[in-house]
């Protein structure tokens, strides 16, 4: 997670800017960390899980959040979507939450499964099909989800939760990973460890294929029925021809309508192991008491070998592309370049960019396309598209106001990058951009729920939660010459993938011919 990720969590969460003045006065960057070193504590169980405890007294509260270090981009292939299945399962409950004979619908959802293969099977057939099978197949099946229902308590494992104290309880499926968090009393530290290491180590798929309706729901709502939805999954696509951020994070149709409970538990034993999990706790817990307490609950999840790497790497990319979406809706821009993933040296450098482009109404973007062209409603450019943890995207989004097209918008567009090519940024741009990316870390650790979160995303992607501290001597570093010289190596034509809405009138129906027969 990057600083201008940082600087998302502080919006999000409404920080007051009295936080950052208590947290500037603290002293330097050093004395800073070493006060955080203080009351952080990183353990590893035997099982593989890391466990990272951020001991802040100021309130009887906690937040957490479980990072599993898989996302939509680790979908098997012809099973997309199903990462995402697993944050609408999580809330479903246990063996021992959610169900009022476990046994017998243990034994019911085995049926549903044994239904579902067999009406899968012959659904699938594109020779010799028999439609009056199918219909006996899918009406076993539909049965078999019936009687298994009979077990379900809903809502019972958000019930507890919420009946304790919970605020802000969710789960996110990113295409690098899937993630869990919510905050709770702190007199509830057990009760969470119990809920959580049991929906990690003991899920139940009930009412599996009812939320896969969801998801195609889902699906149907901010893709199929959204012009913009439909232009980014069209445009990622085409920027990516073998990496799986071309696949999208919901899913294909055809393969959400298809994946099934079997096979999600097959993605949950390869991917849900100790190994490829990190959980931080940040409040009022102290680390003496609540490691050996959390390490009864999730050290009893069985350990597993840590999954592969992938091994997949988009080839380098040496001819423009163009995608162009022609129909009766609201006109919009979006382009991408490639550039490496968050380990790359000049990383802070795509956030310097970022920044002096897109960040609020001094930024350039929004000065010549909005305010001084008056050309677009909106206009920014963002780094990281669609994941970091594999190399990404740098992206620009603008939506022209009427009387414009998307065309005017490449063009100023790339009349902004071709500044940052040519002329250097100033010296008050970059240092803006250094002195919002030390506020914007600095908010960000004054609130549990960000801390929670970036504690996990740094220990999960550098090995070390230091790294979040560290990252902003990386920031300091970033000089004129590096902002012109990436922008040189990367926003190139043969780099470029763009898409765009044009609009076009919807077609007329046609009228009857008036001379026709009687």
């Amino acid at each position: 997670m990057r600083i201008h990720r940082l600087v998302a969590i502080t919006l999000a969460f409404g920080l007051a800017a009295g936080a950052a003045a208590r947290a500037q006065d603290s002293g330097s960057l050093a004395q800073y960390l070493a006060g955080f070193e203080k009351k952080t504590t990183v353990k590893v169980l035997p099982n593989g899980l890391t466990l990272v405890v951020c001991e802040r007294p100021e309130a009887p509260v906690f937040s957490y959040y479980t990072l599993v270090d898989a996302g939509s981009a680790d979908d098997p292939s012809g099973e997309s979507g199903l990462a995402h299945m697993f944050e609408h399962m999580a809330f479903k409950g246990t063996d021992q939450i959610g169900t009022a004979n476990f046994p017998a619908e243990k034994v019911a959802l085995a049926k549903v499964e044994i239904a579902y293969a067999a009406y899968d099977a012959e659904y699938r057939k594109r020779v010799g099909q028999d439609p009056a099978k199918l219909a006996q197949l899918k009406k076993v099946f539909e049965d078999a989800q019936e009687a298994a229902g009979k077990y379900v308590i809903s809502n019972q494992f958000s019930i507890i939760a919420e009946e304790n104290g919970v605020v802000g309880m969710n789960a996110e499926t990113e295409e690098d990973s899937t993630d869990f968090f919510w905050s709770m009393p702190s007199n509830r530290l057990e009760l969470w460890a119990y809920l959580e290491s049991a929906r990690i180590n003991h899920p139940v798929y009930r009412e599996f294929y009812k939320e896969r309706d969801v998801v195609q729901e889902e699906r149907r709502m901010r893709t199929d029925s959204n012009p913009v939805g439909a232009m980014v999954e069209q445009f990622l696509a085409t920027a990516y021809m073998a990496h799986h951020y071309r696949v999208p994070a919901v899913g294909w149709e055809s393969e959400i309508s298809q994946v099934s409970a079997t096979e999600a538990d097959a993605f949950h034993k390869k991917y849900y192991v100790p190994s490829n999990i990190v959980i931080a706790v940040v409040g009022d817990v102290k680390a003496a008491d609540a490691i050996p307490m959390l390490t009864k609950y999730f050290g009893a999840i069985p350990a597993g070998p840590r999954p592969e790497p992938m091994a997949t790497v988009e080839p380098p990319q040496f001819a423009e592309k163009t995608v162009i979406i022609r129909e009766p809706s609201q006109p919009s821009y979006l382009e991408g370049y490639h550039r490496p993933d968050y380990r790359d040296p000049d990383d802070s450098v795509y956030d310097a960019i970022s920044d002096i482009l897109s960040n609020g109404r001094t930024a350039r973007l929004y000065k010549s396309l909005v305010r001084d062209q008056k050309i677009a409603a909106d206009a920014e450019g963002f780094t990281g598209f669609p994941g970091q943890k594999y190399p990404g995207l740098f992206a620009f989004f603008a939506i022209p106001v009427p009387g414009h097209t998307p065309e005017q918008m490449r063009e100023a567009i790339h009349k902004e990058t071709d500044k940052l090519k040519n002329t250097d940024v100033s010296d008050e741009e970059l240092q803006m951009f250094k002195t919002r990316a030390r506020a914007g870390l600095l908010r960000g650790l004054a609130d549990n729920e960000g801390l929670a979160h970036a504690l996990a995303e740094y220990q999960t992607r550098y090995g070390d939660w230091r790294e979040l501290f560290r990252e902003l001597d990386r920031v300091d570093k970033v000089s004129k010459a590096d902002v012109r010289r990436v922008a040189n190596k990367v926003f190139v034509a043969s780099n470029l993938t763009s898409a765009r809405i044009e609009f076009t009138p919807p077609a007329q129906p046609q009228t009857p011919d008036a001379g026709g027969a009687n």
